[in-house]
């Protein structure tokens, strides 16, 4: 499978990005993602104020192969959800990470950077799945 993957973005296992922005953080899927999921239907809207966890649900994302739990890659509160998706869900595929970023948070505790990969890292990674 041939994926991409972009330097200045960190990754999870669970195959979410994170792009730190000063004190906040856009979240998505991998490229990785995006291709296992196949097309994507629908993005379960996160409420700005909400709370998260490292490594802990975010929202659910649904595709035409299944059903799947988003992982917070940072601690934080929610300060946006990409309303894009309410009607164009796809922008995930087409644009994962850019336009089908899915929310954004105000990051909680940067030091939590260390328990994620880099680019290089995370090409590894998923090298090792297929």
């Amino acid at each position: 499978m041939d994926i991409t993957i972009l330097e200045g973005y960190l990754y999870t296992k669970e195959h979410e990005w994170v792009r730190i922005e000063g004190p906040k953080a856009k979240i998505g899927i991998s490229d990785y993602a995006q291709q296992k999921l196949g097309d994507i239907t629908y993005i379960d809207p996160t409420k700005p104020g909400k709370k998260v966890k490292q490594f802990e649900f975010l929202t659910g994302v649904e595709s035409v192969k299944a059903a799947s739990d988003i992982y917070a890659p940072l601690s934080g509160t929610i300060t946006a959800f990409n309303t894009d998706l309410d009607d164009a869900p796809e922008l995930v595929n087409k644009a994962c990470y850019t336009d089908g970023w899915i929310a954004e948070i105000e990051v909680a505790d940067p030091g939590e950077t260390k328990n994620l990969m880099d680019a290089a890292a995370y090409k590894n990674y998923t090298a090792g799945l297929e």
